[in-house]
């Protein structure tokens, strides 16, 4: 038989109690692709080997194409010793070499012929010396034996958050895996592989379908490649996570034409709810008018966290009462699954609404002496402190930026932004914190812009979220995050590695954000030191850690990295605007401009895409080179340079030349600087080139002449001051 007749088809299958719907997808995928590149480090996948992986509630699998029934056999090299242990003078072996072979199963070695001993024993030089080394073709070992080694490779792999040890059959062994296992399918071909035993399971060919539709208790499999076929028509169960979830995607879409209305997307709960069912059927429910009075976030929620179930809007974008339900289970009549849902859904709108009209009947206002019982954290005191520090923020921030009036809009709405906090409606529903806020300073009577800013002091929320919508939520937005900023770095809770127990990463990127594409002229530097002075003494001064912890935000936020971070958001949250830097720069470019540590963050972006354009100039590279080296002759320069330079001790041309030209390029360049024409800024000092080029090739700096010296010296620091204004220009030289 050949050995390509013998290259069949492998289907894995792990039977399990239902796996948790959140992470399904993620173990899906991860079972097959471990499996997968196991067998073929172990060489016993062809060269057009193809991986399908299946993920459902109940069973994890993966089915692999031309698997060898044998393993690929492959040259090895054993080392034995050096040359001059193991052969004698006349290159015959040594009782060494002679036991060291027959220890390793190779006796047969002492009566070859020397013809032998040419072919397998061989010389090679390590580096240092020269030694032995045994020749040989490894045999392939069978699949039975390579799949077992690959299996438990990939289990034991397998991203498990927690994972559950269980007790088997016999009473007294235990094993751990994320849910119990109940059934192990091995099929290569038609055939079980047979010794493939792991979770106290032993390879077959039978599985389970559906647990209320399936044809059979049993499914007894005909061969790997029917097994998505057998499960889907004897099982009711369609395997393949992505089938199952474009069928519900098709589901939907028709249930959605039908009722002449528009589903509210959620990428993410479309994920868990596949994750869910076998066999998805697509229901309409519907709910009781007047909880439309309820506001939307909280009926959206109650719909999609606790129940699964995807809302409906009309045409205007208005909540609909009518809801999908996703089933597992198809009967002849829905109307009882669709009756039990409504009722129970029913009942949480219920007490939503409950719990919003009570709410209404006290103001926020009224709210606000109650946080002082809700502690923040135990070293920076109770809620209400903190809303003081948050208050003092927003209206010094506030003043600087729109007068006494936005400092007294910005401070009523940070002394009102954390009393829904004390809501029954957040307390049952935390995530609407600042959302709920909002609703009741509208109902208070407040204005609007103070009602916004109530739930947009929360944003950005996460990477891309959209910005607060006014000055006043600005205000308050910025002044919450860098108050939780300075305090946290204050007491030394600072993140490490992966561990962000305060999102203080988010906090900073959000501070960012608002002050970069808000375009908010304010200095980062006075920003944390009026943070840190509400803390009435507790810090002296802000942490040094803290200014470099946001400016390496703030390097991440115009990096590759940040991009791909909000295009995974995106994806998450697809009908949710997602604001990104515009451009895409070079961390040379990004490190020149923060190397300067410009405390306004606003412009930051101009002066990155004058950077860009700068480092596209001809010139560009060889007055990077240049910065550099004047930079480099500055720091190793043994006196307090001044930057003063003497025109009568300019003697060589060259530096008389670059002197006269710095005269002339430097105040434009510092005019188009100072009006914020950064672009141009840079592109004038390229005029610098030839006067550069002319003084270094001509001109000693480091010349005997201690006043020459000093003078040449001076002319340097006033060239390098010039050219770093904008950015250090010396960061982009190769």
């Amino acid at each position: 038989m050949s050995s390509a007749s013998k290259n069949k088809s492998l289907l894995v299958e792990l039977l399990v109690e239902e796996l948790p719907p959140k992470s399904l997808k993620q173990l899906g995928q991860s079972f097959g692709t471990l499996l997968f590149e196991g067998l073929q480090k172990l060489h016993h996948l062809g060269g057009d080997a193809q991986l399908t992986t299946f993920a459902s509630p109940r069973r994890l699998a993966a089915h692999v194409t031309n698997v060898r029934e044998i393993a690929v056999q492959k040259p090895r090299k054993i080392r034995l010793m050096p040359v001059s242990v193991g052969l004698n003078a006349d290159g015959s072996p040594t009782p060494s070499l002679l036991k060291k072979c027959d220890a390793l199963g190779l006796g047969y070695l002492a009566h070859a012929p020397a013809s032998v001993w040419e072919v397998k024993i061989l010389r090679e030089n390590d580096g240092k010396l020269d030694y032995l080394f045994y020749a040989d073709v490894a045999e392939g070992l069978p699949l039975s034996v390579n799949l077992l080694q690959a299996l438990q490779d990939s289990i034991q792999k397998l991203p498990i958050g927690k994972a559950m040890t269980y007790q088997l059959a016999d009473g007294w062994s235990s094993v751990s895996f994320v849910r119990p296992a109940h059934g192990l399918v091995a099929l290569h071909g038609t055939e079980i592989v047979a010794a493939i035993e792991v979770l106290g399971l032993i390879a077959g060919n039978t599985t389970k379908g559906h647990r209320f539709e399936a044809n059979s208790k049993t499914i007894e499999l005909r061969d790997a490649d029917s097994y998505e076929q057998q499960l889907e028509s004897e099982g009711a169960v369609i395997a393949s996570f992505e089938r199952r979830r474009n069928e519900i995607i098709r589901q939907l879409e028709a249930a959605t034409a039908r009722e002449g209305l528009n589903i509210i997307k959620d990428e993410v709960l479309l994920d868990e709810v596949t994750a869910l069912v076998e066999r998805p059927n697509v229901l309409t429910g519907e709910f009781e008018r007047e909880f439309l009075e309820v506001p939307r976030e909280c009926l959206v929620l109650t719909m999609k966290m606790n129940q699964k179930y995807f809302p409906l809007s009309d045409k205007n974008g208005n909540l609909s009462h009518k809801f999908l339900i996703v089933s597992n289970i198809r009967p002849a009549n829905a109307a009882g699954i669709v009756t039990g849902n409504e009722r129970v859904l029913r009942s949480r709108l219920s007490d939503a609404k409950f719990f919003f009209d009570q709410d209404r009947k006290k103001t926020l206002a009224s709210r606000v002496e109650g946080l002082r019982g809700v502690v923040y954290h135990h070293r920076l005191g109770t809620q209400a402190e903190r809303v003081e520090r948050i208050w003092a923020i927003a209206q010094a921030i506030g003043l600087r930026l729109g007068g006494p009036a936005l400092a007294a809009q910005a401070g009523e709405a940070a002394m009102l932004s954390k009393a829904d906090l004390l809501t029954d409606m957040v307390g049952e529903f935390p995530e609407l914190q600042g959302a709920m806020g909002r609703y009741y300073a509208k109902h208070d009577g407040l204005a609007d812009d103070v009602a916004d800013a109530i739930e947009d002091h929360y944003k950005p929320r996460f990477a891309g979220d959209e910005l607060p919508r006014n000055t006043v939520g600005v205000c308050v937005a910025l002044a919450d995050k860098l108050e939780t900023l300075v305090g946290m770095f204050g007491i030394g809770q600072v993140p490490t590695g992966d561990k962000d127990p305060f999102a203080l990463r988010r906090h900073a990127l959000g501070v960012i954000r608002i002050l970069v594409e808000k375009k908010v002229p304010l200095s980062l530097d006075i920003l944390l030191e009026q943070t840190a002075d509400t803390f009435g003494g507790m810090f002296k001064q802000v942490p040094d850690s803290l200014n470099g912890f946001i400016y390496e935000r703030l390097r991440h936020y115009f990096s590759m990295e940040s991009l791909d971070e909000q295009a995974i958001e995106s994806r998450k949250r697809p009908y949710i605007t997602i604001s990104a830097p515009e451009g895409i720069f070079s961390p040379q470019e990004i490190e020149a401009v923060l190397a300067l540590r410009p405390s306004n963050l606003s412009d930051i972006k101009e002066r990155l895409c004058a950077v860009h354009a700068f480092a596209a100039l001809p010139d560009a590279e060889s007055l990077a080179a240049t910065n550099k080296r004047v930079g480099n002759i500055l720091k190793k320069a043994d006196i307090d340079i001044k930057i003063e330079v003497n025109p009568a001790l300019l003697q060589a041309p060259a530096e008389q030349a670059l002197h006269l030209a710095l005269s002339q390029v430097a105040p434009q360049a510092e005019n188009a600087f100072s009006a914020g024409d950064y672009n141009r800024s840079l592109q004038i000092l390229a005029a610098l080139k030839r006067p550069v080029d002319d003084f270094f090739d001509s001109v000693m700096v480091n010349t005997e002449d201690e006043a020459l010296r000093h003078n040449r010296l001076a002319l340097l620091a006033q060239l390098q001051q010039a050219m770093n204004r904008v950015a250090d220009i010396s960061r982009l030289a190769v």
